[in-house]
């Protein structure tokens, strides 16, 4: 017997095959998942690969690049070409959602590792985005009762708490706001994951059997936060929810625990609402607080047609205008609760895709599924998360910065929405990668000019903090992309800069090459265009001056 023979019989007996596209070895349930794409990403599989069909199935790296492909380029006309009466999802994009990190522009270098979140929320469900294929549940409390009761687990741990499998509607919201928050897209091969997918989690539970969330309750979680966020590496906690509503000017006890957490050093997120209203609830009522509106950016990683959400607005009690900032608050992806009717349908409904059966697509639509095991969700309960995941990532990079600095950075880093009141947005729209590289720039001395690249007479000069590099290079497209490119100076430890004569006026392209190993966009441009491989180049323009 021949070694490829044996090498045959031993990938069938592992239930294995091979893609047909790359020849990469894959299992054959995930080359099967190449038939759940609409039909708008299968074709442009096949007129790249003329002999492709459905039924050949891909792996989820050639799937995942076609589909980013379709997504960055026509992502915005697709998505809004049909406005369905259920949901405004046309159902031939219905698994089109792009991955949060590249919409937001996030620095892919961080990803929250080596900081704890917590989520005050309803209830919660050990989704394996959280638990495989390590645990990252540090621990579960009940706080809906005056006596809290405490369950912590290891990595290796299968979590698991009372009622855990009951399948409830508390746990639908709980489970998606921390998979949106720290998720690693296990059950998407890593595409859908969240900003601060290397983050452990602590779970804090706070609806009673009444189906109630208390002040009483959200002020036990908090205290037993501020009690062992030093045990367990709590920097971060996320409450998208509110309690009872105070009467105006009044303050509360829930407010009390919040500033008493962010004096400790914990950083504090709140959702500030989806009514639309001048009406706030404890705790986006906090001053110390970071309350987060909402904005629509129409699923796409351009920022010139976003626009306010209808999320609530107010103020604090101290009269501070309420949200601080805004962040998307629709076309999110958060996963399906496993073993839910819904879970089962949907697996149902994508085996009908394919086959080929197009009569599901409109029921995919209405149920905002992207996969079986995701669906679009929307509201600042998903908004709020994506600043928790933001600051995770930001003391990642920079362990030493206070609440008070995170805040100064976060605002100072958004984007204010055009035409929009300061009072409805705040500073503007969170800026993930900005504020990461600003995190960054509180640890060098040298006076740092965060919008990058900086463009003058004779030169344009890029900035790129990566204390671990060996050797950075600057290629781009002003001498179509040839190597070697321009070398960057170490100007500090993990400080490096490029120097390029300034080109002839028009539009350019870069990336920056690390080590001859990682292409990285600029985290610090916020000007981006799809490179046609499923990623994105920076880009700065030279006008002409005549």
């Amino acid at each position: 017997m021949t070694e490829t023979a044996l090498a045959v019989l031993q990938r069938n007996a592992k239930n294995e095959g091979w893609c047909p596209l790359c020849n990469r070895a894959e299992a054959k349930a995930s080359l099967d998942e190449a038939g759940w794409l609409p039909s708008g990403v299968a074709e442009r599989l096949q007129s790249e690969h003329p002999w492709w069909r459905r039924a050949d199935g891909a792996c989820p790296a050639c799937v995942q690049q076609s589909l980013l492909q379709v997504l960055l380029e026509q992502g915005d006309e697709s998505l809004h070409r049909a406005i369905q009466a259920v949901w405004p999802l046309d159902a031939e994009a219905a698994f089109g959602a792009l991955p949060t990190p590249l919409r937001l522009h996030a620095d892919p270098r961080f990803t929250g590792k080596g900081v704890t979140i917590a989520l005050v929320d309803s209830a919660f469900y050990p989704h394996p985005d959280l638990v495989r294929p390590v645990n990252r549940i540090r621990c579960w409390v009940d706080a809906t009762r005056d006596q809290l009761q405490e369950i912590s687990f290891e990595a290796s741990d299968e979590p698991v708490w009372p009622s855990w499998d009951s399948r409830s509607a508390a746990q639908w919201h709980g489970q998606m706001t921390s998979v949106a928050t720290a998720g690693n897209g296990y059950l998407s091969h890593g595409f859908y994951r969240g900003l601060a997918s290397d983050s452990d989690v602590a779970l804090i539970q706070t609806m009673d059997e009444q189906g109630a969330i208390g002040n009483a309750a959200i002020r036990r979680a908090l205290l037993w936060i501020l009690e062992h966020h030093r045990v367990f590496g709590i920097r971060v906690v996320n409450l998208s929810l509110g309690g009872e509503e105070v009467g105006p000017g009044e303050s509360n006890s829930v407010d009390d625990a919040v500033r008493e957490l962010v004096e400790s050093g914990v950083n504090v997120v709140v959702a500030a609402g989806n009514d639309g209203q001048r009406r706030l609830l404890p705790p986006g009522t906090a001053p110390q607080a970071l309350t987060v509106g909402g904005v629509d950016d129409k699923n796409t990683f351009s920022h010139e047609e976003i626009e306010l959400w209808h999320s609530n607005y107010g103020e604090s009690v101290t009269g501070a205008l309420k949200p601080e900032l805004v962040a998307p608050s629709i076309w999110l992806t958060a996963p399906v609760v496993p073993g839910t009717e819904l879970a089962v349908e949907a697996a149902q409904l994508f085996t009908r895709r394919r086959s080929g059966d197009r009569s599901c697509e409109q029921r995919i639509a209405q149920l905002k599924l992207i996969t079986p095991h995701y669906q679009h969700v929307d509201g600042t309960s998903f908004a709020a998360p994506l600043v928790s995941g933001t600051v995770a990532c930001m003391l990642e990079a920079n362990p030493d910065l206070s609440p008070a600095l995170v805040r100064e950075i976060l605002l100072g880093t958004a984007q204010p929405v055009p035409a929009a009141s300061r009072e409805r947005q705040g500073a503007g729209v969170l800026n993930p990668g900005l504020a990461t590289g600003c995190a960054l720039a509180e640890m060098h001395t040298a006076g740092i000019n965060l919008k990058m690249p900086e463009i003058g007479a004779r030169e344009v000069v890029f900035l790129l903090h990566q204390h671990s590099a060996e050797q950075i290079r600057l290629i781009g497209s002003w001498d179509y992309w040839s190597p070697p490119g321009i070398p960057f100076a170490r100007i500090e430890p993990g400080l490096w800069r490029a120097r390029l004569p300034l080109p002839t006026p028009g539009t350019y392209f870069y990336k920056f090459l690390i080590d001859d190993q990682v292409w990285l966009d600029d985290p610090l441009n916020l000007h981006k265009a799809p490179d046609r491989l499923g990623g994105l180049n920076s880009v700065f323009e030279i006008a002409d001056t005549v």
